[in-house]
């Protein structure tokens, strides 16, 4: 089982056309590990995400004592009420994933393990909990990361996913980029800071916007965005895995008021009216 930094570097190695990864949790919120793979090393594009419904077991092989039980740490910190309750003083140690768990256990690595029930059953575990979440209502956002390409075609329920590094040295930078996107009417649904491992207090900014770079107001943004940051990563425009309504433009900022007010330009410049 790769972790996400080794199957991100087997994309970029073309020893893979993809790969999927977690990379945000309703209860846990972000993965750093794929956000810190995202920004490390050669580009990758997001090309496609979905939303799944988290499922926990404790699953283990039959007529074993519970001294050690594994799993991925997102899936131990969504489990912890449970662990608490019912293992208090069992040990627990982190995997890569709760696939890999489940394999540790197959294996005679680990007594038990919180994993999938598809990760018990196709490793011949029995399972000696079920629905073991503390959160019943949780889901996993997953990404899938390629090598870079052409981002598919716009739709109507687009994210457009943005590694931004601020000028660190200038007053207001962070405030500035969030102005280039605000006075185009890009709605903002998520940022969150990493450090970039350089020093302290230096942090990469990850943000998502509603809609597609071929979005006038949204290519206007990024232009702007790349003439005031210290640099900008593109990660991807892709469909949301949601059909929920994206929040409509202010007045003066569609993309028909775009080419309308582009049109108007180009005739002053040729004709003067």
């Amino acid at each position: 089982m790769r972790s996400i930094p080794e199957a991100f570097d087997a994309v970029r190695n073309h020893d893979a056309d993809a790969a999927l990864a977690p990379i945000e949790n309703s209860v846990e919120g972000s993965v750093g590990v794929t956000l810190d793979s995202l920004v490390s090393g050669d580009p990758l594009t997001i090309t496609a995400e979905v939303v799944l419904p988290i499922a926990f077991v404790l699953a283990g092989r039959e007529d074993t004592e519970i001294s050690v039980i594994s799993s991925h740490p997102h899936a131990l910190a969504q489990c912890r009420d449970f662990l608490r309750h019912h293992y208090p003083s069992t040990e627990t140690v982190e995997a890569l994933s709760t696939a890999a768990a489940a394999t540790d256990v197959a294996r005679g690595d680990a007594d038990a393990c919180i994993c999938a029930p598809l990760a018990a059953k196709q490793h011949g575990l029995k399972v000696l909990a079920d629905n073991v979440g503390d959160n019943k209502n949780a889901v996993t956002r997953f990404v899938l990361v390629t090598r870079p390409c052409p981002p598919p075609p716009p739709s109507i329920h687009d994210v457009t996913s943005l590694a931004i590094y601020i000028a660190h040295d200038e007053v207001g930078a962070l405030l500035n980029v969030l102005t280039q996107l605000s006075v185009r009417g890009v709605n903002l649904t998520r940022i969150e800071s990493r450090p970039t491992g350089q020093q302290l207090g230096r942090y990469v900014f990850f943000l998502d916007c509603t809609g597609h770079i071929a979005d006038a107001r949204l290519s206007e943004a990024l232009a702007g965005l790349k003439r005031v940051c210290a640099d900008v990563r593109f990660l991807g425009s892709y469909r949301r895995d949601s059909d929920e309504a994206a929040v409509p433009p202010p007045s003066g900022l569609s993309d028909l008021e775009f080419s309308n007010a582009d049109h108007w330009l180009r005739t002053l410049r040729e004709s003067g009216r």
